[in-house]
C-alpha cells in the first residue's frame, strides 16, 4: 500500500488544543482529555496546540515545554540557558545547571508556580518545515520528519490546519508494511 499524509494523520477535532492565554495547567488538562477520549488502540498525544481567536493554530506546548517551564521557575536557570547561546562547552553548561537547580525548592511550589504561567510563555512557534500537506506521500514527510528531527508535523489543507501527523504514527504504519512484507 502506498500511504500518504491523510492516511495516517489525527484530526485537529480529536487532538488536544487550548486558546491562547490560557496556563499550563488548563493546557495539562486538555492533553490529558484528549488522551483519554483518543482511541487507544493508536499512540497517545503529547502536545497541546495553541489556538488564537480565528481558532487557527499559532503553537504547540509539548511535554517536554511543560516540563522546561518547571525548570525555569528558578531564574537562575533561565539566566543559564540564556548563555548557552554564546558558545560555552556543554561540560560548562551542565555545571552551571547542576549549581542552579531546583534543589530546595519543592516540587509541589515549582508545580503550582509553573501551573499559573501563560501557554506563549513556553509554546513553540512551528517552522515552516514543520507543515506538510496531507496529499503528500508517506517518504517525504518521514524525510520531512527526519531532517527537523520533529515529533509531528502541522497538516494543511488548502493552507489551512486540519490536523496533526505524528511521528508515532508513521512508524506504525512504517512497521506494519515491514512486518507486512517480511511474513507474507
Amino acid at each position: 500500500m502506498s500511504y500518504i499524509v491523510k492516511d495516517l494523520f489525527v484530526p485537529i477535532s480529536e487532538y488536544a488544543t487550548v486558546p491562547k492565554g490560557s496556563t499550563l495547567f488548563e493546557a495539562v488538562l486538555a492533553l490529558e482529555k484528549a488522551q483519554e477520549e483518543y482511541d487507544h488502540t493508536k499512540h497517545r498525544h503529547r502536545a497541546v496546540l495553541i489556538m488564537d481567536n480565528d481558532n487557527r493554530v499559532i503553537g504547540k506546548l509539548s511535554q517536554l515545554n511543560v516540563l522546561r517551564a518547571i525548570e525555569f521557575g528558578n531564574k537562575q536557570m533561565k539566566k543559564v540557558e540564556d548563555i548557552s547561546q554564546f558558545g560555552f562547552s556543554q561540560k560548562f553548561i551542565q555545571t552551571c545547571r547542576q549549581q542552579y537547580r531546583t534543589d530546595g525548592i519543592p516540587l509541589k511550589e515549582l508545580c503550582s508556580k509553573t501551573a499559573k504561567v501563560k501557554v506563549e510563555d513556553f509554546m513553540k512557534t512551528p517552522s515552516e518545515f514543520e507543515y506538510i500537506e496531507e496529499d503528500t506521500p508517506l517518504d517525504i514527510a518521514i524525510n520531512q520528519l527526519l531532517r527537523g528531527p520533529y515529533l509531528s508535523l502541522l497538516v494543511t489543507r488548502n493552507e489551512q490546519i486540519v490536523g496533526i501527523l505524528k511521528l508515532s504514527d508513521v512508524f506504525a504504519a512504517v512497521f506494519h508494511e515491514m512486518k507486512k512484507n517480511e511474513l507474507s
